[in-house]
């Protein structure tokens, strides 16, 4: 077992020292058997995410790039860093992307695509991958954790504290030493970008963020490793991370109480093991209300019957998906009027929902116009812990009928089963033109990867997969 790192021993400022000595704790084979699921779930999404604007320009940019021997979905093959930006873009271009409730990241969108680049060109092993996952969702998760709410007001933090957690995956794929690991964070630390803006107007720059965080730590792993020193203080300097970005966990007022608050014991699960796992292609704070009105049409409700819908959720809900009327493919899986009355009409929640045809559809129309939202108190004293709504379907014949869901599909309390997931890769990746048997190969082979050792038979599924490059999912 790696002995703890005794920061005074380093003279590393208190919150690096305190990440670098967390991600030290022995990783378990459930704790692999559960990075394959997440590896399983993230290429299904890249690959889907490969039909709509982002993967299209990103079919676009890749072509003007050195090629390379490092896998890229739906390309021949490009250097490390550049593959990293391609992957690290695609598999949250349909919002079905890993999130981890309580720090409101995505980390799978970062760590996978820049530990899949840096195993690749390291000859790592299967299980040297897995590890790299379940440390670098762990430093992802705790920073976001560390930066809080604050920061999320403002910040993409899936791409800002992203970065970290690429850099992390990638330095213990290089056996760094906690010094340079230091290093690659303060490197890391100094490329962190992304602001909310790209949710405001229309765009691929939310995805094209992402990217930039996996390559960003990649690169600043690989320059660690070469010898490059960054600032010690990134993190909690005056002019450092945290300060500059107004971030700091909600009732973290100094770093002793910051180290306590999320200090992990030896023996504490990875967080990788409370990461939710998303089943419809909507923003998470919309889940909720599709289960709400999943619900609500299972009891057979006649949407052209339906007076009035009143939903109750948390304040952030609102703020993210408060769109009546949406004109775009985001609009319309960030609009909790869209998905309540799609999923009421329809019993699904699916690509076809976020299409053209979808926001237009004349039934989904005349029912979002009839859903009205609400900030209630015991969903806002429940958040981040739990996200949950109340739907209430209010009838011409002057009956109601309430739909509750305390928890969505998906996190812990609620959980997708692993035959739940498979299902849902196996139709992104079909939906996406891959062939039922080498849907179902690439699936069987995720799960089978821990201790599984040599990685070659899996680079060269992943090379072989045939690829249907002209399908466009709006």
């Amino acid at each position: 077992m790696p002995q703890s790192v005794d920061p005074a021993s380093l003279a590393q400022p208190a919150w690096s020292a305190w990440l670098i000595d967390t991600l030290r704790r022995p990783v378990a084979r459930q704790d692999r058997e559960r990075a394959a699921v997440h590896l399983m779930d993230w290429l299904a999404c890249a690959h889907l995410g490969r039909a709509g604007d982002a993967g299209h320009a990103l079919a676009r940019w890749a072509v003007k790039q050195p090629t390379g021997s490092a896998w890229a979905c739906g390309h021949t093959g490009l250097q490390p860093a550049d593959a990293a930006r391609m992957n690290g873009s695609l598999s949250s271009a349909h919002e079905l992307d890993d999130v981890h409730r309580e720090a409101v990241v995505h980390p799978g969108d970062t760590v996978i695509p820049a530990a899949l680049a840096m195993a690749q060109r390291e000859g790592s092993s299967a299980d040297e991958l897995l590890d790299a996952l379940v440390i670098g969702y762990e430093a992802g998760i705790r920073m976001s954790l560390l930066a809080g709410r604050a920061h999320y007001r403002h910040w993409y933090s899936t791409a800002t504290t992203g970065v970290f957690a690429s850099a992390m995956a990638c330095a213990h794929l290089l056996h760094l030493s906690p010094r340079q690991q230091q290093h690659a964070l303060a490197l890391a630390g100094m490329q962190a970008s992304g602001v909310w803006q790209c949710r405001m107007e229309p765009g691929v720059a939310k995805q094209m963020a992402t990217g930039h965080s996996a390559q960003a730590g990649l690169v600043a792993a690989d320059l660690a490793a070469a010898g490059a020193a960054g600032p010690a203080s990134i993190l909690e300097g005056e002019h450092g991370w945290l300060q500059a970005t107004g971030s700091l966990a909600d009732g973290l007022v100094d770093p002793v109480s910051a180290q306590r608050h999320l200090q992990a014991e030896p023996a504490a699960p990875w967080l990788l093991q409370s990461v939710s796992f998303k089943p419809w292609p909507a923003c998470r704070h919309v889940h909720p209300a599709i289960g709400c009105a999943l619900k609500a049409h299972a009891l057979g409700l006649a949407p052209q019957q339906v007076l009035r819908l009143s939903l109750a959720t948390y304040a952030v809900a609102l703020t993210f998906a408060d769109q009546p009327a949406p004109t775009t493919p985001y609009g319309a899986r960030f609009s909790l009027q869209h998905a309540v009355a799609w999923a009421l009409c329809y019993g699904d929640f699916w690509l076809e929902a976020s299409a053209p045809a979808g926001w237009a559809d004349p039934a989904c129309a005349a029912l979002r116009a009839r859903v009205q939202l609400s900030c209630a108190s015991e969903h806002e004293q429940r958040y981040p812990q739990r996200f949950s709504a109340s739907l209430t379907v209010h009838m011409q014949d002057g009956s109601t009928h309430v739909c509750e869901e305390d928890s969505a599909w998906g996190d812990p309390e609620q959980p997708m089963s692993i035959a739940d997931l498979q299902a849902k890769a196996h139709r992104m990746l079909v939906d996406v033109g891959v062939r039922d048997h080498d849907a179902r190969a690439l699936i069987a082979h995720c799960l089978a990867l821990p201790g599984s050792g040599d990685l070659a038979p899996w680079w060269a599924r992943l090379q072989a997969l045939p690829q249907a490059q002209d399908v466009f999912i709006g």
